[in-house]
């Protein structure tokens, strides 16, 4: 078997693995759009989910008006990278999805000002009808390609999420040297950058893409997710060299400060790599020549 036929099995496996639309839920929404069919269905406990496609796995598990309801274990890792940010102000999120990160921002984080940017404008769309997302004079969403908004930053950000995913990986544009040198960029000097990957089980490019993080950034964590396939990559514009305790213990003072529900310490154990020495696996992933 190929590794490119190997990778899509595994992908697969994944798909099939993840929790399918059950049929007892009721299907609120389904429309074609830029990357696939988007579905939104209701359990009876009122809580709803956005999928794309039927059988595709959950991109966001929201319930309406409850923005510290958080299903999706890999969102709660997210946050621990606001324990390495000294009280942000500004916030910038690629990958609206439902809207359950920035509007998790907004509540714990009022005074910021926080944009959201998806590169489908139907997905935003949907997240205001369906998924209690809301824009108000300091949160604002944005329909654009997140390369191209983060480029054209002027005023830089303390806090930035990679969240953007197409239907099963990151976008190949948002994984390379280049962008990652301009998300570098649009960053304070005391800020920091999370971004959201799939493990090396199921992504045929982790090696490199941690690499390319390695090559752009000055220190790197690595957050693996407690039962489920997400690792976080923490990644720093300058050197601080915490070990696992210093982080934990910077993230549960964080949760006790904010009122969270979850203890961002424990977040920080499931699964902690202080990523020092460059990854001899991987290659630093560059944009594509014309």
């Amino acid at each position: 078997m190929t590794l490119n036929r190997m990778h899509h099995l595994i992908v697969l496996l994944v798909w099939l693995a993840a929790p399918a639309v059950c049929a007892a839920d009721n299907l609120l929404y389904e429309q074609p759009s830029m990357f696939g069919s988007i579905v939104v269905t209701e359990s009876d406990d009122g809580v709803r989910t956005l999928r794309f496609g039927r059988s595709g796995p959950r991109q966001s598990v929201v319930k309406p008006g409850d923005p510290d309801y958080l299903v999706l274990k890999y969102t709660q890792s997210a946050f621990a990278g606001l324990a390495l940010a000294d009280n942000p102000r500004r916030l910038l999120v690629i990958g609206v999805g439902g809207g359950t990160l920035p509007m998790f921002l907004r509540k714990h984080y009022p005074e910021a000002a926080i944009d959201a940017v998806d590169i489908d404008p139907q997905v935003i769309e949907v997240a205001r009808e369906f998924l209690d997302f809301r824009e108000d004079a300091a949160l604002h969403a944005h329909a654009a390609d997140g390369r191209a908004f983060i480029e054209a930053v002027r005023e830089p950000y303390d806090v930035i999420f990679l969240d953007a995913f197409s239907s099963s990986e990151v976008p190949a544009h948002l994984t390379t040297r280049e962008f990652l040198q301009a998300v570098r960029h649009a960053l304070t000097p005391g800020g920091v950058v999370i971004g959201n990957v799939w493990d090396r089980y199921a992504n045929r490019l982790y090696d490199s893409m941690l690499r390319t993080y390695q090559d752009v950034f000055d220190d790197v964590y690595i957050l693996g997710v407690a039962g489920a396939g997400n690792k976080m990559f923490i990644s720093l514009p300058r050197k601080i060299e915490l070990s696992e305790e210093q982080f934990a213990a910077r993230a549960r003072k964080l949760s006790e400060d904010k009122g969270f529900r979850f203890d961002l310490g424990e977040a920080v154990k499931a699964g902690f790599t202080h990523a020092r020495e460059r990854n001899a696996a991987g290659r630093v992933l560059v944009d594509a020549k014309p």
